[in-house]
């Protein structure tokens, strides 16, 4: 039984939808967290949302950069794509209007779909790690792209949820060009998006609005590995995929920590690594350009990097964010400090001018 990171509260018991969503983001070898999250039913999750919704929210902490308000209405004449980091949350994220990322992740796609106006999306989710650390995999089929409901114990609607996108095998062998020209292996597979991909998607780009994603959508797996440089290296080999009016969309959470789930269930105070590790993140982050990798393979190696990651696959996304911007400054637009995990989001690049 791992140490209690705090004593547990005695204030009423109420839960944070995200940490009940969050025990969905599960790897199909943690045995013991699908034995715990089958315990869940759908009475239980809709009281426990209910118990959220009408508590008082004094005790989350959220920040918005310093720097966002004076990027918020940074535009660029250049048509080149920013590249943004999303923490997605758990597949109810599409259904809690009320959870305060859900507002974040609209305006951030209102921002996509009506200012940059991609040509097409590349998306990489902490929920597609490819088998090996050495290849990369992606999905080169076309057509309409299925779902993975990649979670368990919600209720019966979650597993109906839709989001239609199109891929495109023209994209995903363009990409694969430029994986060989860096020397990265890879290989095409037909896969279906993980909620990784839909769910915070449902929010930022709901379908059959003027917020919808029309163009081709092609998502591509992470290494198998906790490796930030690799991951750096595979953000700047799509990099040129910006220049051709493509946006880079990376999927995961600036802290992510399930384990410690048993410890904060109820109670949406923030554990103390939750807030030191997004902030020195957001350090490492919104430096100079120059030094931005080596100061993001370090706070990877900070002793609470571990707490905030027991595994680093929610991690890694930032990495291949900000290896795609290139020489482009990263700003944290937005965070949230919540139980055992960290909610930031992220732009690389300025909002190209309407």
């Amino acid at each position: 039984m791992p140490n209690n990171p705090r004593p547990r509260s005695s204030r009423p018991f109420m839960i944070v939808p995200v940490l009940v969503a969050t025990l969905a983001i599960i790897l199909a070898s943690s045995s013991t967290a699908r034995g715990l999250f089958s315990r869940v039913r759908s009475e239980t999750f809709n009281k426990f949302t209910a118990a959220f919704n009408n508590a008082p929210k004094a005790n989350l902490t959220t920040t918005t950069s310093p720097l966002q308000a004076a990027t918020a209405n940074v535009t660029s004449k250049m048509g080149r794509p920013p590249v943004y980091f999303f923490s997605h949350g758990g597949p109810d994220v599409q259904y809690n209007t009320k959870h305060p990322v859900y507002p974040i992740l609209q305006s951030i796609g209102k921002e996509i779909i009506q200012k940059v106006k991609p040509k097409a999306v590349v998306v990489f989710s902490a929920h597609w790690q490819s088998d090996t650390p050495s290849e990369i995999q992606l999905n080169n089929s076309g057509g309409p792209t299925d779902l993975i409901y990649d979670f368990y114990g919600f209720p019966d609607h979650f597993y109906k949820a839709t989001f239609p996108t199109t891929g495109s095998p023209q994209l995903a062998a363009k990409i694969q060009q430029l994986l060989t020209k860096a020397d990265i292996r890879s290989k095409g597979v037909k896969r279906g998006l993980d909620h990784g991909v839909f769910s915070g998607f449902n929010v930022a780009f709901p379908p059959n609005t003027d917020r919808a994603i029309t163009v081709p959508l092609v998502q591509v797996s992470l290494f198998k590995s906790e490796d930030p440089d690799a991951h750096y290296r595979l953000g700047q080999a799509v990099e040129e995929l910006r220049d051709e009016g493509v946006v880079i969309i990376c999927t995961g959470m600036t802290v992510h920590n399930l384990r410690d789930m048993q410890f904060t269930w109820g109670d949406p105070r923030p554990l103390p690594y939750a807030v030191s590790f997004d902030n020195a993140l957001k350090e490492a982050v919104e430096g100079d350009v120059e030094g931005r990798q080596e100061r993001m393979r370090e706070a990877a190696k900070r002793k609470d990097a571990r707490q905030a990651h027991p595994w680093m696959d929610h991690l890694m996304p930032i990495y291949v964010a900000a290896g795609a911007a290139g020489k482009d400054k990263g700003v944290q637009t937005w965070t949230l400090h919540e139980g055992c995990f960290a909610w930031a989001q992220y732009r690389f690049g300025d909002v190209p001018e309407e």
